[in-house]
């Protein structure tokens, strides 16, 4: 399943606000075409349930709908989907749909005229102002969300009661704390897919936004610098996390949704805590099981001194967008999966939080309402830095942050490296 950027998107506390969309999904919107028959290529990241299933679905139910319409599928996996996106380079190339996260990535699309200009939103959805942010550009709407959720950490409450941890830490130090009492206790404290790299980019990122606060990423954003010190530091408290040795053994080596990978290996009980977004609990059961109501999530920790709060979430969502060149019904398909009904399916079988507004009352897992409320409550917004910039700087990211939690990279190399790629791209 999974995620993710560029020119650093940083939506603010204000996106997180209710939108105020008026019409479902029969507004005005391009007509289907009459008659003839059409072949729409469906490139998405659904690749483990319960998405699997539900977009199959929504597949099947579209085409009994519109007899004339065949959609094509290519489900790939989220690395896999990145490299063949890599490989669209005009809009006759591009898939009819296809998996967005929004931001940089999205805009670069667009500056290659990529991707269609879906009018307005509310002809599609009543799409919550959070859920479509990432998905606009200048004022126009470039992609249609699915979903919307953060980061955050999920824990195993009955491998905190053994190591002697009564209650998850707010902050760095009790962070580092619960790791230590954790390996003390024989348990592995954090499970992590290191061979797909993306994952560990959260903790470099959550990091930077607790001590340098979003408004360093803004400046980042126009001044392509890495640097300064706040990013250093970020570096140097994740450094400080990766000496304890708390991951997994094989983590260099471990993907994340494989039978011996990071969700299975929370949703085994073998690892206690994972810093994934709000998709974990379905990974977690559909690739090890599951652990149950011993599953808990907390916030990432606050830094102490630092300029950022623990109220500032990273997260995202998962979207679609449309090629230039894609005929209309790729257009209605999209407004079909965002109906009502179809949103509360999604919702209700714990796929993610939702896009559409009152979707959020089909939620019955007791931690994605955790999570739900703990992103209402959210004073700032980021979204994933690894597709709030450009391709390339969002894989220096991610390499660069690999190497680092591996031992081959200083904090201050992984600053400049990523400095060095940011500058390049401009």
């Amino acid at each position: 399943m999974s995620l993710r950027r560029r020119g650093v998107v940083v939506v603010a506390a204000s996106v997180l606000l209710l939108g105020g969309c008026s019409s479902g999904s029969d507004g005005a919107g391009p007509a289907p075409s009459a008659g003839g028959k059409v072949t729409i290529d469906w490139w998405h990241i659904g690749t483990t349930e319960p998405n699997k299933t539900i977009y199959d679905g929504w597949v099947k139910a579209y085409q009994a709908k519109n007899p004339n319409v065949t959609i094509k599928v290519t489900a790939l996996e989220n690395d896999a989907f990145k490299s063949k996106m890599a490989t669209v380079t005009t809009a006759a190339s591009a898939p009819d749909i296809f998996s967005t996260w929004g931001g940089g990535v999205l805009k670069q699309q667009l500056d290659a005229e990529i991707v269609k200009d879906l009018g307005d939103p509310k002809a599609i959805a009543d799409f919550t102002s959070a859920a479509l942010a990432a998905y606009q550009i200048d004022g126009k709407t470039y992609g249609v969300p699915i979903d919307v959720g953060m980061v955050g950490f999920w824990y195993n409450k009955k491998l905190f009661e053994k190591a002697g941890v009564s209650e998850p830490p707010t902050t760095w130090a009790g962070f580092i704390d619960t790791v230590k009492k954790l390996k003390a206790a024989g348990v592995t404290p954090i499970a992590l897919a290191g061979k797909e790299k993306w994952p560990g980019h959260y903790y470099w990122t959550y990091l930077a936004m607790r001590i340098g606060g979003l408004d360093a990423l803004k400046q980042a954003a126009t001044t392509h610098d890495f640097t300064g010190p706040d990013f250093v530091a970020a570096g140097q408290k994740l450094k400080e996390l990766s000496d304890l040795d708390p991951y997994q053994k094989g983590f260099l080596n471990a993907a994340y949704s494989s039978p011996d990978g990071q969700a299975a290996s929370v949703g085994s009980g073998k690892a206690a805590m994972e810093l994934m977004g709000q998709w974990a609990p379905a990974v977690q059961k559909d690739a090890g099981g599951g652990i149950g109501e011993d599953l808990g999530f907390f916030p990432f920790p606050s830094v102490e001194g630092g300029k950022g709060t623990a109220t500032e979430a990273l997260g995202g969502g998962n979207g679609f967008a449309v090629s230039a060149d894609a005929p209309a019904e790729a257009v209605d398909f999209l407004k079909f999966i965002t109906q009502m009904d179809n949103q509360k399916q999604f919702v209700e079988s714990g796929a993610g939080l939702p896009a559409v507004k009152g979707a959020e009352e089909a939620i019955k897992d007791a931690n994605l309402k955790t999570v739900a409320g703990t992103l209402a409550g959210a004073t700032g917004f980021q979204l994933y830095l690894d597709q709030a910039y450009p391709p390339a700087v969002g894989q220096e990211i991610n390499d660069s942050v690999a190497g680092l939690i591996a031992g081959s990279k200083t904090p201050e190399q992984v600053a400049s490296s990523i400095t060095e790629t940011a500058k390049a791209e401009g």
